[in-house]
């Protein structure tokens, strides 16, 4: 069965996902194509399988250790409080995570809600050049680039 998930990771593999972030030791980062929640990133892995019980230890730690890394950069790129990280694989049912970053000023009937909860066809669509900066940090924090040891 072929998947949209399928299909994005083939689009990451050429090089041409519109929203590639970068390439992880477990897969791919995109930016959301809806920009719910601004940062909001999706973690595929490098071989689509049907959800996490299907990678082997090595492979699902390194895809869960992969889901924090985006986690930590979204926090030191951006302005989240937290991050939420989601596995549903209900609609699309191929292994992805859904990296949300969540903020203080979000709107109070929707602050402590899954995201699912916002309103989606209103939310603003990725667009290269909008969100060429956020991505273009995430793409230097999750490669290491220019982080003290500390980092």
């Amino acid at each position: 069965m072929t998947t949209a998930i399928h299909r994005f990771v083939e689009a990451c593999e050429n090089g041409t996902h519109p929203s590639l972030v970068a390439r992880v030791p477990s897969g791919w980062v995109v930016m959301g194509e809806q920009q719910v929640l601004p940062g909001y990133c999706l973690l595929y892995p490098e071989r689509v399988v049907p959800d996490l019980n299907a990678l082997t230890g090595d492979e699902r730690a390194r895809f869960l250790a992969d889901m924090a890394r985006v986690g930590d950069a979204l926090l030191a790129c951006t302005d989240a409080v937290r991050i939420n990280y989601e596995i549903l694989g209900n609609l699309e049912p191929a292994l992805h995570a859904h990296i949300v970053p969540r903020y203080a000023d979000e709107p109070a009937e929707l602050r402590t809600r899954p995201f699912w909860f916002y309103d989606w066809p209103s939310a603003r669509r990725f667009d290269p050049e909008t969100d060429d900066a956020l991505r273009q940090a995430l793409r230097r924090r999750l490669s290491g680039e220019g982080l003290s040891p500390e980092d």
